[in-house]
């Protein structure tokens, strides 16, 4: 399943649950999570909600998979940011390119 063309609203979702650390290390059990939910035509939810704190490696990851191999939720304050409207939220992607604009 090419998840750039399947409309994530179509498919059947599965959530990974992430909780403590996230570091490169992980990385690579992380990916094979979801690629197994790609596989088989789930979309993937990664629930940070328990997530404590995250090396650069991740939040890359996270960055670059977010809204086109998987959605994120229930993100932690220190992921998320309020934007300028009440409720709104900045993707990581929007967030990031304030701090570091030469990455997105």
């Amino acid at each position: 399943m090419n998840t750039r063309n399947a409309s994530p609203n179509s498919a059947p979702h599965v959530t990974i649950r992430v909780s403590g650390k996230l570091f490169q290390g992980h990385l690579a059990y992380l990916e094979q999570l979801v690629q197994s939910a790609i596989e088989c035509r789930l979309w993937p939810l990664l629930s940070l909600a328990h997530l404590e704190e995250l090396d650069r490696a991740a939040l890359f990851y996270l960055i670059d998979g977010e809204n086109c191999r998987f959605a994120l939720i229930s993100c932690p304050s220190f992921i998320r940011v309020d934007g300028p409207g009440k409720g709104t939220r900045r993707s990581l992607a929007q967030f990031c390119s304030r701090i570091w604009p030469w990455h997105v």
